[in-house]
């Protein structure tokens, strides 16, 4: 019996410690495409995936760059998609921030190469110029039940600080239950200064991430859009749904509206990875939704835009975890236990 998937494709902070060897450990029989993408790290003189992946030690400051974790998170997903089992029809891609690059090769509206090359072009920019930076923050609590008030205080105090001399700050990403804030130095301290600390770890800083989804990224856009000129963006073979919510369907998208989208817009402004999942269950409600590796710490966020929308009458983490029971429907790759549920045997 065919089970029909949405695959989600993680953005950066996925490659961690335990990370280490993804390539090898998981698809040993894919070198001759991760050559292909070393070939593509050859032109800029940088170390490919391979010799990344096969380091004998994990450093955070080398890993969390995004000339370095970008092109390895785009190998580990992209040949996770690429492993499912033959049982399982992919309805739609989707991804959360930069995972849209991913999605876009997943779903066949670039080439493997080519998607690697948007990825390793924007991640190396992104470190390049290192534009502001990103902090996150809940507005869930640990029932994960939705919260509307806290998010919309939450986003007023962002307004507000946001108002304030010297300080720049705004919605980055909407991940499920929390919210990625995006802004310059002096917005993020304030926002930290103001709100109180919960969970013992929010507000949290993200090392090495720069002000993603926000109007500081014009210069990344631009010179992205220079860098990627040549690039040849197509229709893709399978419905990709965007940060807005939007489905490009196969052979009703238009290609330039796709490159504008994916080099604009989508750096540039908030990233509703909530509005993602949310179009996702809504249009094509899956049997699964699929969270390729590396890493498994987005999962969370698909539950929570799940109850947020109140799927399948999901309204907390309780009743998210009844269903999960009784037949999983959210998959995380890059977790030992449930990597088996949807790879070939």
């Amino acid at each position: 019996m065919t089970r029909t998937a949405v695959v989600i494709c993680p953005g950066r902070g996925t490659y961690g410690k335990e990370e280490l060897g993804y390539l090898k450990r998981h698809h040993a029989d894919r070198m001759a495409l991760f050559s292909a993408f070393d070939a593509v790290c050859a032109e800029e003189d940088a170390k490919g995936v391979v010799e990344l992946d096969a380091a004998e030690r994990f450093s955070l400051a080398t890993y969390t760059r995004g000339d370095v974790a970008s092109p390895l998170i785009y190998a580990a997903s992209f040949a996770d998609a690429a492993a499912l089992a033959d049982d399982i029809e992919v309805v739609a891609v989707t991804g959360n921030s930069m995972g849209w690059y991913i999605a876009l090769a997943v779903a066949g509206a670039l080439s493997p190469v080519d998607g690697f090359r948007v990825v390793n072009t924007m991640g190396g920019l992104m470190q390049q110029h290192l534009i502001g930076g990103q902090l996150i923050y809940p507005f869930m609590e640990g029932d994960w039940q939705n919260a509307p008030e806290q998010r919309a205080a939450l986003l007023q105090a962002v307004a507000e600080i946001d108002a304030e001399a010297d300080c720049v700050l705004a919605r980055s990403i909407e991940l499920g239950g929390m919210l990625v804030l995006a802004g310059n130095e002096a917005g993020l301290a304030r926002f930290e200064a103001t709100q109180p600390k919960v969970q013992d770890r929010f507000p949290m800083r993200l090392p090495n991430h720069a002000a993603f989804h926000t109007a500081l990224q014009q210069p990344v856009a631009e010179a992205g859009q220079e860098a990627l000129a040549a690039l040849d963006f197509g229709q893709p073979e399978r419905p990709m749904i965007d940060g807005r919510g939007h489905v490009w369907w196969p052979q009703a998208s238009d290609p330039d509206a796709l490159r504008d989208y994916t080099l604009g817009h989508q750096v540039t402004e908030a990233y509703d990875f909530s509005a993602a999942i949310r179009a996702a269950a809504v249009e094509f409600a899956p049997d699964l939704f699929i969270v390729t590796g590396p890493g498994a710490t987005l999962g969370g966020a698909v539950a929570q835009s799940l109850i947020r929308c109140q799927w399948r009458g999901m309204t907390s983490k309780a009743t998210f975890q009844a269903l999960q029971r009784e037949a999983p429907l959210l998959v995380s790759m890059g977790m030992a236990e449930q990597r088996p549920w949807v790879t070939a045997a």
